[in-house]
């Protein structure tokens, strides 16, 4: 059964020692995180991200009883169990495995999934555009300027979600 669990960051190193103890080695954490590179004075800036924030996705055959998760509310770094995970397992393990996929050899998901591109296709996932397929002329700080068909127009980058074709 995978839960989510919402942490403490600082101490996240706590919260893993705690949960091995009680619940034994066969207990796996998944942490979705991200390296970010970027040129700071002329030098390479290497930042590791949790892609969900202080979210973390654990897994134990015994997380489907109740009383597994009362027992574990108090442990040190924890701040709650994200309640309803029972009922969307299948989508929680489609969301991981899609993760795992996306990562390169040493566990880091790809930085160029966060990456727009100019003159590549792109389709609207929000808005009234849902569905719509469109190529990105131009990028602007907070502005995207797309061509969808014949169309010309400019989106804010905020207001709608969109994903790679």
């Amino acid at each position: 059964m995978w839960t989510v669990i919402k942490i403490d960051k600082k101490k996240l190193h706590l919260f893993e020692e705690d949960i091995k103890k009680k619940m034994g080695n066969n207990c796996l954490i998944y942490r979705p995180k991200i390296l970010i590179e970027h040129y700071k004075n002329n030098r390479l800036i290497k930042k590791e991200v949790n892609l969900l924030g202080d979210y973390i996705f654990c897994f134990h055959k015994d997380f489907k009883k109740h009383s597994t998760i009362n027992d574990l509310k108090f442990l040190r770094g924890l701040k709650y169990f994200l309640g309803g995970f029972l009922e969307f397992q299948s989508d929680l393990k489609k969301f991981i495995e899609k993760c795992k996929n996306l990562e390169d050899k040493s566990g880091y998901i790809l930085q160029s999934i966060l990456e727009v591109k100019i003159n590549s296709n792109y389709k609207f996932t929000s808005g009234p555009f849902v569905g719509k397929i469109f190529k990105i002329l131009d990028l602007q700080k907070s502005n995207i300027k797309i061509l969808i068909g014949n169309l010309n127009t400019t989106v804010n980058k905020k207001e709608f979600l969109f994903n790679p074709v």
